[in-house]
């Protein structure tokens, strides 16, 4: 086992350098750079920059350098010394920036993957267990119109329910008074009131996504000679179902369980600027659209971090839960 685990691990490394190269490169495709979307937004405005201090910014920032100079630079600042640079747009260090709205992200993460597996893999499993009857068709009904609606719909609807019915403040994980407070009971129920549409608007196409899986899964157990073998046995139906075959349609949930992690960094882009949440969402699109290079390949290089690493930890649980997987024989 720790030998399968240290080979995994040492895959990980050139993963990991590839995909801080590749993340660098996207970001500086765009044509221009982010001082000359600042100057071209200054004159569709009617103002005008000085070229002396923009040419000073250029040597400053190292803009104009080649760009494995400014790769190299980058690596090195973040694997020595932890910096993953200045954001031009906030003049701040992108690292700081992140931290800021990292914990409000990876609750919203934490609190819509709970939601989405608590529901989904037992609808999942009933919906299977009553194949073409009535509750099936009521849970694929409800599942394909929540796979088909588009998130940003669903916030708007949902954040005019809570307005209009409960009177929440519409935008925003916080009440007005509790934006800039420290954090108390009152703050942690404040967030609570607000995380609720946040959540249900997220788990809306993943629940559904995963009872569709849930179910092909079972049903593709259920008749099976060893389901057939244990019913005959005389077990509960009940017990040979969750013993069984439930059990065995849960393997192909390991195996992707890690995808959850880059989900809650950056599954809530759109929702969340649709519904004003100070997550990492609104300021990966702010540092795209402004071409900040540091700051979105920052969030970047986090999101494929934990992509690798969330791999790496299905790889580990499928191959303790399938022995084969780590004797190379699956």
């Amino acid at each position: 086992m720790l030998r399968y685990v240290g080979f995994r691990l040492l895959n990980a490394i050139p993963t990991l350098l590839a995909i801080s190269l590749v993340a660098f490169f996207i970001i500086q495709l765009p044509p221009g750079d982010f001082l000359t979307t600042r100057v071209q937004a200054l004159e569709a405005q009617g103002e005008s920059a000085d070229p002396a201090l923009v040419e000073a910014l250029r040597q400053r920032y190292g803009i104009d350098d080649p760009f494995w100079i400014q790769y190299g630079k980058w690596l090195t600042g973040i694997l020595f010394y932890g910096d993953f640079g200045l954001s031009f747009q906030y003049q701040r260090p992108v690292g700081a920036l992140i931290a800021e709205r990292l914990p409000l992200t990876l609750i919203l993460g934490v609190a819509t993957m709970l939601v989405t597996w608590l529901i989904a893999l037992p609808a999942g499993v009933y919906s299977a267990i009553k194949q073409r009857k009535t509750p099936d068709y009521v849970i694929s009904t409800i599942g394909f119109i929540a796979l088909a609606t588009p998130n940003f719909m669903a916030a708007l609807v949902l954040a005019f329910i809570g307005f209009q019915f409960f009177g929440q403040s519409v935008g925003g994980l916080f009440s007005p008074a509790y934006v800039d407070a420290p954090w108390s009971l009152a703050k942690i129920g404040d967030l609570l009131a607000h995380l609720w549409i946040p959540v249900v608007v997220l788990a809306l196409a993943g629940t559904a996504g995963i009872i569709r899986t849930m179910r092909a899964n079972l049903l593709d157990e259920l008749n099976k000679p060893y389901v057939t073998t244990a019913r005959v046995k005389g077990l509960p139906e009940r017990t040979v179902i969750r013993r069984y075959p439930v059990r065995i349609a849960l393997n192909p949930f390991v195996s992707t369980v890690g995808w959850s992690l880059p989900q809650l960094f950056d599954g809530e882009v759109i929702v969340a600027v649709v519904l004003s949440l100070g997550t990492t969402g609104p300021l990966l699109l702010a540092a795209l659209k402004s071409q900040d290079m540091y700051l979105a390949g920052g969030i970047i290089l986090i999101v494929a971090v934990l992509t690798v690493i969330g791999t790496l930890l299905s790889d580990i649980l499928l191959a303790v839960v399938d022995p084969r997987v780590r004797f190379g024989k699956a």
